[in-house]
């Protein structure tokens, strides 16, 4: 009976640290997966020597449709190749892949914009024409040299969140914004 009394009192004193635990793993796994989407978005415009587009969407992106819906808090990503612009024929998107966000991450909240172009050497460039659509409009690419573009993740009640960055360059980087990059923090964000 003491072993048993033992157990459930050491049971109730670690669930609140498990709970954390499992809260920033999710939060980690979002940042992660925005990480990865965005590193194939970049890597195939450049093995494509074409625009390719990073864009989050409430829809389950597939090669049958050549737009779809961008939305800066969606829960899923895609990648796609954008047409040429020097070409005479018509031609559409063409589907590269995608990626979910939603089910390693129930709850976990993304800001950040609904849409990324990357230029033919992998740098990022601002496009007007995506052939993407928006909730309010038409999902445009920009490419601000004072506020490069970044996703924050964040878990209500998650002691952590995570910030990924894109440079003009095309790099993908993840960093903690709690902490300032330095030589003793070199997961730190950018001041």
């Amino acid at each position: 009976m003491v072993t048993i009394t033992l157990l459930t009192i050491l049971m109730m004193l670690a669930a609140p640290s498990m709970m954390d635990w499992v809260r920033n793993g999710k939060v980690r796994a979002v940042a992660e997966a925005l990480q990865n989407g965005l590193r194939e978005a970049r890597s195939e415009s450049l093995r494509r020597s074409r625009q390719v587009v990073f864009a989050l969407t409430d829809s389950k992106s597939t090669s049958d449709s050549s737009t779809f819906t961008a939305k800066a808090d969606g829960n899923y990503w895609t990648v796609r190749s954008l047409p040429s612009m020097t070409s005479s024929t018509e031609e559409s998107s063409a589907f590269i892949s995608s990626g979910i966000l939603s089910d390693i991450g129930a709850g976990v909240k993304i800001t950040g914009p609904a849409a990324i172009c990357f230029n033919s050497v992998g740098r990022l460039i601002a496009n007007s024409s995506t052939t993407l659509t928006s909730l309010t409009g038409s999902a445009t690419c920009s490419a601000d040299i004072a506020s490069p573009p970044a996703y924050d993740i964040t878990l209500p009640g998650a002691d952590r969140s995570l910030r990924v960055l894109v440079n003009l360059g095309g790099q993908v980087r993840l960093c903690d914004p709690k902490k300032t990059m330095s030589g003793s923090d070199p997961d730190g964000c950018p001041a």
